[in-house]
């Protein structure tokens, strides 16, 4: 059974600045959560209540592998709100700290962002 669309949650998971830079992160697919604190410069308990905060408002799903998770973004399922949401990301694009930060994920350890040819993309 589908989970009822939350408006006041979806808006909340967007109002936080450390919630959109996990979301930017997570733009171009899975992400394991052991990069997210190394390149955001913050403590894994952050990241996990975070994390939580978007799951709850179903915007990211998690997949455990082993004793790690990987986290992928949800679009709402709510029409209007997927817009709001693929406006919002489309933004983050162009944001020069949300740039800075995927060009920090490159500089961690076997990051995602690296491609199978082991070229770097942003």
């Amino acid at each position: 059974m589908e989970k009822k669309f939350d408006p006041e949650l979806f808006f909340s998971a967007l109002a936080d600045i450390t919630r959109l830079r996990l979301l930017n992160l997570m733009r171009d697919g899975e992400v394991c959560v052991c990069f997210f604190a190394e390149t955001l410069g913050t403590n894994n308990p952050k990241i996990s209540r975070h994390l939580s905060y978007l799951k709850r408002a179903s915007l990211v799903t998690g997949r455990r592998d082993g004793k790690w998770m990987h986290y992928r973004i949800t679009e709402p399922g709510e029409k209007k709100a997927a817009g709001v949401f693929k406006a919002t990301m489309e933004m983050l694009k162009s944001d020069k700290g949300m740039e800075a930060d995927r060009k920090k994920m490159l500089e961690v350890c076997c990051s995602p962002l690296v491609s199978i040819s082991g070229r770097k993309k942003l």
